[in-house]
């Protein structure tokens, strides 16, 4: 078509302006039905570009549902889950539409990035803005929280998860049964003493606030908790450092760890009595005499604990008891508590010291330490000025 209009074009200026007058209107004929069809042309391309943007604008239209939902529905997002991980869970329990309108919502609002993990009361088929609104909101977050303190023994945190969680104390009990099975590595359970080893889950629960999600069973709730103190020993590199520097198995330092955080009053004793328990245990080969052992013998068999000066010589030296630690040399067979990060650090790195002796000598749990007998009797004669109740007052 052009090539005609050229060549006509042509012609008509190589013949003159007056005999162009004369001849026929052939060639503004073809001048108008070209302009006719490139009109034409341009209105078929311009409708199909406004027809593909049209088509290709719906591919980024994000699917999304309208108002508040329906219908409660408990959706569990995993730990450390990315914000298309979330939006992929909400789609698959019909929370959401679509991951990209969640994503949408999600980039719109800030605190997305907050959203925890955990189970969450929400509703079926939610405006994914009002889905991000209700993940940030802490009232539809299912909690089930315990906080267990450091020095708190097995049963007594089986107690305290209990009352947290509902689960019966006795399935907790029976979920410990075998610590190898909530994740304790078997070479914990080795010592370099030649004593026998106490294989339970005492020592491992590392005490601590938790979370737990609201359909954990009592095995999964402590798997969390041995979960946490591998984590922590590791932080710390208990295990290497007690074994290159101490000499003993992480084991036996775990051991002196549950003893220090029973018996010291205050955080900053803790390595000191760790020093006392390693010199009493290795250098001298010589009994303990750590009353805190005694009490937890007689918490196994159902008993109440007792302070220091009313436990009796009975008591204190039964010979059914596997953690006698008055008259038996060396560690007792296993921790007797779960100690915390500073009772385990101060094992770890305890202090050169030749300590052999401890007493509290205050109401405020501060504790005076000896080398020697007559050093000791001193500190005990300051206990009892202070109102202390030794058994020697």
């Amino acid at each position: 078509m052009i090539d005609e209009l050229d060549v006509a074009f042509e012609e008509d200026a190589e013949r003159g302006g007056a005999e162009r007058d004369r001849r026929p209107k052939k060639g503004r004929g073809r001048s108008a039905i070209a302009m006719v069809m490139t009109l034409l042309l341009f209105g078929v391309l311009g409708g199909g570009v406004y027809f593909g943007y049209t088509k290709v604008a719906g591919f980024f239209v994000a699917a999304d549902y309208d108002g508040g939902g329906s219908g409660p529905v408990e959706v569990t997002i995993a730990k450390n889950s990315s914000l298309t991980e979330i939006g992929n869970t909400l789609v698959e329990a019909d929370v959401v539409k679509s991951t990209k309108a969640f994503l949408n919502a999600a980039d719109a609002e800030p605190r997305a990035k907050n959203i925890q993990s955990g189970t969450y009361v929400l509703r079926r088929q939610m405006a994914a803005a009002q889905a991000v609104t209700q993940l940030l909101d802490p009232n539809t977050r299912l909690i089930k929280g315990a906080t267990v303190p450091e020095g708190k023994t097995a049963k007594q945190t089986y107690e305290l998860l209990a009352k947290a969680t509902g689960i019966p104390a006795k399935d907790f009990e029976e979920a410990a049964k075998d610590p190898e099975a909530l994740g304790v590595p078997d070479w914990w359970f080795k010592r370099n003493d030649g004593k026998q080893v106490a294989k339970s889950a005492e020592g491992f629960l590392f005490p601590d606030t938790y979370e737990f999600d609201p359909k954990a069973d009592a095995k999964q709730v402590l798997r969390t908790m041995v979960e946490h103190f591998l984590t922590v020993t590791g932080e710390i590199g208990f295990a290497d450092e007690v074994q290159k520097n101490l000499g003993v198995s992480p084991y036996e330092a775990l051991i002196v760890a549950s003893l220090a955080q029973a018996e010291a009053g205050t955080a900053k004793d803790l390595p000191k009595v760790a020093r006392v328990a390693y010199n009493r245990a290795y250098k001298k080969k010589m009994p303990l005499q750590f009353d805190v052992t005694t009490n937890y013998w007689l918490e196994l068999n159902g008993k109440k604990a007792k302070h220091s000066g009313k436990l009796t010589l009975d008591e204190m030296r039964d010979p059914k008891n596997p953690y006698n630690s008055e008259t038996q040399i060396g560690l007792p067979i296993g921790p007797i508590n779960s100690p915390g990060k500073a009772a385990l650090s101060g094992a770890m790195k305890p202090p050169t010291a030749s300590w052999l002796f401890f007493v509290a000598v205050d109401k405020k749990g501060n504790s005076a330490f000896a080398t020697t007998d007559a050093e000791h009797e001193k500190n005990k004669d300051k206990a009892c000025d202070n109102g202390i109740p030794l058994s020697d007052c």
